[in-house]
Parts: structure tokens; sequence; C-alpha cells
């Protein structure tokens, strides 16, 4: 199997567990401040099954691995009912906050368990290092150590992607609930009906800004997996 194939492979398998986790946050969270919707519909849950959007989760992120783009995609979206909150405004903020949220949480404990695998011996550094500084250029080595690792930092790398895009304060996308409470009603409006226009504008012509936004996240994760 050629690396290229491995490397889509071990994205997509990063993938459909960095939308599951982030789905299942908004629908646990969501039934703890009050509304059972998701819950009731089963989607809380690591069952990628549940989260797929066959656009979203399969086409669009294949697409994107094969081309050699970053990888972006959505799930289904998780179904909130605010009208069941006891706090509407700071429920549906929490809500909201929790899918990027669990994404860093995942990112962080794929940054540990590479950090315990360079800690365990000279040949488990050099598998992390090598996986850091260019996770499919040809490890020279049998361990089963090497596709741990390789998935493991595609963990940490695609879930800070998803973590950091998400928090963009425009609709869709999760960031957009916590700036549209805190909008006047005329102008909350406008905001989620050009919010869509804005997120394909970003996505399309704002690549820059977009790699400019999340770069930071990625140098600051890697630096400290070099620290182990």
């Amino acid at each position: 199997m050629s690396p290229r194939i491995v490397e889509i492979i071990y994205q997509m398998i990063a993938f459909l567990f960095a939308i599951s986790v982030h789905e299942s946050a908004h629908a646990w969270t969501a039934s703890r401040c009050g509304d059972p919707t998701a819950r009731m519909l089963g989607r809380v849950s690591l069952n990628p099954i549940r989260h797929i959007d066959l656009f979203g989760t399969i086409i669009l992120p294949l697409v994107a691995a094969i081309s050699g783009i970053p990888l972006l995609g959505w799930a289904k979206p998780t179904p909130v009912n605010p009208r069941n909150f006891r706090h509407p405004m700071m429920d549906d903020i929490l809500t909201s906050v929790a899918g990027p949220v669990s994404n860093f949480i995942v990112a962080t404990g794929a940054l540990f368990l590479l950090g315990a695998i360079s800690l365990s011996s000279d040949s488990g550094r050099a598998i992390v290092m090598q996986v850091a500084h260019g996770p499919y250029n040809g490890i020279a080595s049998d361990s089963a150590l090497v596709p741990l690792a390789m998935l493991l930092f595609m963990l940490m790398i695609i879930n800070i992607v998803l973590a950091v895009f998400n928090l963009i304060p425009i609709p869709p996308l999760d960031g957009s609930h916590v700036l549209r409470h805190f909008l006047p009603d005329s102008a909350r409006m406008v905001f989620d009906r050009i919010g869509f226009f804005a997120l394909l504008a970003l996505v399309y012509l704002g690549g820059g800004l977009l790699s400019g936004l999340i770069r930071p996240f990625l140098r600051f994760y890697v630096s400290m997996l070099v620290k182990f």
C-alpha cells in the first residue's frame, strides 16, 4: 500500500473520530442544560454513523484528502431546541463551544500520548520526531509504535483544525452562537442571513486567512511535542 493511501486512510479515521466527539459533546452538553432532543435521537455517541452527512463527512473530506488540500468538512447538525434550556443564552453558548472544546481535549490527549511514546525509548523518540516533521515520509522502522504515532499525530492535527475552524464567529459555525447573542435584533437577522455566504467566501477565497488562524495553534502543539 502506497504511503499516500495510508495517509488518506489515517486522515479519514481521525476525521470521523473528531466529528463524532464534536457532535457528541454538543448533544451531551445540550442534555445537561435541559434539552434532551439530541440525546433521545442517539446523538450522544462516538459511532460516526450517527453523525455522518454524506457530502460533508464523506465526499468533501475524501476529495480534500486526495487533492492534498486541508481536510475540512462537517457532520450532520446536532438538533437543539433552545426553548428547553434553563438559561437560554448561556446554555446555547455552552452547548456551542462544547464541540470545539472537546476537539482541543482530544488533541491534547493525543499530544500527551505521543509524548509518552517519545519518552519511552530512544527509538520511540526518533519515531515521534519523524512523524512530527513529516509523518508519511517513509519511517524506517517495523515497530508497532509507527502506525500508532502516525494515527495519534493525525488525530492531534485534525482535531486542532476542526476546533479552530468551528470557533470562527461566522454562521453556522459554533463561534457564531457566542457572537450573535451580543448583537441587536436587526443586526442578528442580517448576521444569520449572510453568514453562510461569508463562510463560503472564507473557505474558497480566504485560504490565507484561514491558514493564518489555524497555523499558530498547530505550531504550538508541534512545539510542545518536540520538547518531550
